[in-house]
């Protein structure tokens, strides 16, 4: 890294396996995020990309190396977690959604129980952005009077309503109908033009092609390439590489 960087994630030589003899998921992870940079984590199934998540959200703890959230050493088991969790925003495959709070409830829930701002505080900021998403009239609604990528974009809604450092979507389109992929994946682009700072786990080539400034493609546990998707996805010279952006091309 050269002199006045400073990256928002920095993910440094990240091990990870389960049990004393167990496989090893990640050898040796590393890799960094500046502001405002939207990083796409690519894979097949098994290559350690939810592992990873995981470890920089703080649900798997790392075996060896290091994860810096800013100025803040995360893998430091004497770091306060509840502390870091409040300066990352998480959406993940499944909505999470609570289905007996309404809409607005659930956006605020955390800003105001976690991060104890004044409910008016946390209700005009939700609003705010449920009306940027065309959603504001859905306030009141439960999460089952709406279609998957309405409680997709509220769960997003609810990761950014605190200004989060860090933005990590783990697979959000996954388990969506295709239809409704569009829509999740348009909030995501305006929420780049926006400046946010994003960590994303996805197997839409297409979209992390246009949207992300760079991409980590990661194979059997390690960082096989690394770069701008242009250097990634279109020349890079790796058989095994080729090989499975052919695969995801094609289906």
């Amino acid at each position: 890294m050269s002199a006045g960087e400073n990256p928002v994630l920095r993910v440094d030589n990240v091990k990870k396996s389960y049990g004393k003899n167990g496989p090893s998921v990640l050898k040796g992870v590393s890799f960094d995020i500046q502001p405002h940079e939207v990083v796409a984590l690519l894979g097949p199934s098994g290559s350690g990309k939810s592992t990873l998540m995981k470890c920089v959200n703080l649900l798997e703890r790392v075996n060896d190396g290091q994860i810096w959230l800013g100025d803040t050493d995360i893998t430091d088991p004497k770091a306060n977690q509840d502390a870091i969790r409040s300066r990352i925003g998480v959406v993940f495959q499944q909505f999470n959604l609570f289905p007996h709070m309404s809409v607005l409830r659930n956006v605020t829930l955390a800003a105001t129980e976690v991060h104890h701002w004044p409910a008016a505080k946390a209700k005009s900021r939700a609003m705010e952005l449920l009306e940027r998403i065309g959603m504001e009239a859905k306030a009141g609604a439960y999460p089952d009077q709406l279609s998957g990528g309405q409680q997709q974009r509220v769960a997003i809604v609810r990761a950014l309503l605190t200004g989060p450092e860090l933005l990590l979507l783990d697979e959000i389109t996954s388990a969506l109908d295709p239809m409704l992929v569009g829509e999740v994946l348009g909030m995501v682009e305006e929420i780049k033009e926006q400046g946010a700072t994003i960590l994303m786990a996805t197997h839409e080539m297409s979209f992390a092609h246009k949207a992300a400034d760079k991409v980590v493609l990661l194979q059997d546990g390690v960082v096989a390439e690394y770069g701008t998707p242009a250097e990634v996805m279109d020349h890079s010279m790796r058989k095994e590489t080729q090989e499975f952006f052919s695969y995801f091309r094609n289906i």
